[in-house]
């Protein structure tokens, strides 16, 4: 990527947008509410629009000369899992730090920002250092959709079940007939293609593209529905060991799961006819896709269908294949594969301290594809790994089925 002067001035442009965007998301958000972390897997608002600005001044600001940090001790505590920067404030007690304050936070992003501006205008930037500058914005619309899974499990913990957005929903349409598209299998690409640069960006963990072989399979046309996963419920799937995985049923046992995260319990004691959401308690739409399931959840109703879940190769080749396009409903939900997250054969982390950004991540996750209502328009594509552990439900996950050919 050549950093010429139409290209630097796109790239100031988008780096101010989407700094902007994650400060829109805060802007319903009281100073109470941007400090508050419901569980050790979620972090306040707050961190989030410090962390986001940690990493552009920690990864790129910090090696231009004459940069001032804005506060040497923001350095430990808004660093997230990088061992190369130094030690950090644990994760779990992010909700604890009342100091710095959210005007604090404020005044820290704009500090940056304006040190970002003139690092975006150089006409002397490197190339690499451009490179990360594009890591760093598709790192913070990472976290804008972060920002929103937090809040919304946060809001749920609190007794009031308060509303973090006013904006109405959608109105209900009913789903289209759950089809079954056959695929041949054989050899197929798997992984981003084309340049990565400001237009085409990938994360390292998309890469590199390789071939895999897959056996003939059929996949469904989109994501299992609300109502269709009541039926999993009405016919006792919570109760019946037969249908789970070993730790899942562990999980349903010791945690008590009756449905998937955010329905409401009726007054007889059901679950199904409202859910928790970011604009509050709604009517359950049956149509919509089932979402906030864990992996595990996710497997037990697959049994229960007589179906499976597709592996992650499956669910992009389906997603790329010229027939199987216009009928491949997705992007309302993440949808868990039945891939361990790995590296790719070949697979090379990024560079300096961006090397801990995926690649020490690869054990013990399952992949998701697709992304969801609170993803950013651009980090829906068919080649993007999410990755979450079997047991997380706060996620906007759901469930597609698929079954040997």
């Amino acid at each position: 990527m050549k950093a010429a002067v139409q290209p630097l001035a796109d790239l100031s442009q988008r780096y101010r947008q989407i700094r902007a965007a994650s400060e829109n998301l805060a802007a319903p958000l009281s100073a109470e509410d941007a400090q508050v972390q419901s569980m050790p897997d979620a972090s306040p608002a707050k961190w989030h629009l410090a962390h986001t600005s940690w990493f552009f001044e920690t990864v790129i600001l910090t090696q231009r000369p004459g940069y001032k940090l804005f506060d040497p001790a923001f350095t430990y505590l808004f660093n997230s899992y990088y061992e190369a920067v130094g030690p950090r404030h644990p994760r779990p007690k992010r909700g604890l730090l009342t100091r710095p304050s959210l005007e604090e936070v404020m005044a820290y992003r704009a500090h940056v920002d304006a040190a970002m501006a003139e690092a975006c205008s150089d006409p002397a930037l490197a190339d690499l250092i451009v490179d990360l500058i594009i890591l760093g914005l598709n790192h913070e619309q990472q976290h804008q959709e972060l920002i929103l899974t937090d809040i919304k499990h946060a809001f749920f913990s609190n007794p009031l079940l308060p509303a973090y957005s006013q904006e109405r929903l959608a109105p209900q349409k009913e789903s289209p007939p759950l089809d079954m598209i056959s695929i041949n299998g054989g050899a197929v690409w798997i992984g981003r293609d084309g340049p990565k640069d400001q237009t085409s960006f990938c994360f390292d963990n998309e890469l590199p593209r390789h071939q895999v072989l897959l056996r003939p399979f059929r996949i469904a046309s989109r994501p299992v529905s609300n109502g269709e996963y009541r039926a999993f419920i009405a016919d006792g799937g919570y109760r019946r060991p037969e249908f789970w995985l070993s730790d899942g049923w562990t999980r349903v046992q010791e945690e008590g799961w009756e449905a998937p995260l955010y329905w409401l319990k009726d007054a007889d004691g059901s679950a199904g006819d409202s859910i928790f959401t970011l604009a509050g308690v709604v009517p359950l739409d049956p149509h919509a896709p089932v979402e906030h399931v864990s992996f595990y959840e996710a497997a037990a109703y697959a049994a229960w269908a007589g179906a499976r879940l597709p592996t992650e190769f499956e669910w992009e080749a389906s997603a790329t294949a010229d027939a199987c396009r216009p009928f491949f409903a997705h992007g309302e939900v993440w949808e868990w594969t039945r891939s361990s997250y790995d590296p790719y054969p070949g697979f090379k982390p990024l560079e300096g301290t961006a090397a801990e950004y995926n690649g020490k991540f690869m054990v013990g996750q399952m992949v998701l594809r697709g992304g969801s209502s609170a993803t950013p328009r651009g980090h829906i594509r068919a080649s993007y790994r999410n990755f979450f552990p079997p047991q997380a439900r706060w996620q906007f996950s759901g469930i597609r089925l698929a079954e040997d050919l």
